[in-house]
């Protein structure tokens, strides 16, 4: 699942789907500007822009921004530090993958896997 998935609602407003989010991309804050914003080290080229920016896992009052291939802009950046790591959430999963040439398999901070992307490239 990703962001794009995740913003479905019912009538009611409830979530659609039952799924789990399970794919992100780790990024690192490399810069902040207190009070103004935090430079994180994934752009365009680590998160697919096509359907929209990552949602900042944990941290729903948080907003990514792109800015640029390489790198992301966090704002607010509240209390985080340059070495932080933040989980993104994709917009979009599928052009996302095909961006890397390996997908880890983690669970409870160890890793349980790293599976090939094997079919990646335009």
């Amino acid at each position: 699942m990703d962001a794009d998935y995740g913003r479905n609602f019912d009538a009611e407003g409830k979530p659609v789907s039952e799924f789990e989010q399970t794919l992100f991309v780790l990024a690192t804050v490399i810069s902040v500007t207190e009070g103004v914003r935090a430079v994180v080290d994934a752009g365009m080229k680590a998160v697919s822009p096509d359907s929209g920016p990552p949602l900042v896992k944990d941290y729903p009052e948080m907003t990514y921004t792109f800015g640029g291939d390489n790198h992301g802009l966090i704002t607010p950046p509240g209390n985080l530090c340059v070495g932080d790591q933040l989980w993104l959430v994709p917009g979009h999963c599928d052009p996302t993958v095909n961006l890397y040439d390996h997908l880890i398999g983690y669970q409870d901070s160890k890793v349980l896997a790293v599976w090939p992307v094997m079919a990646r490239g335009p």
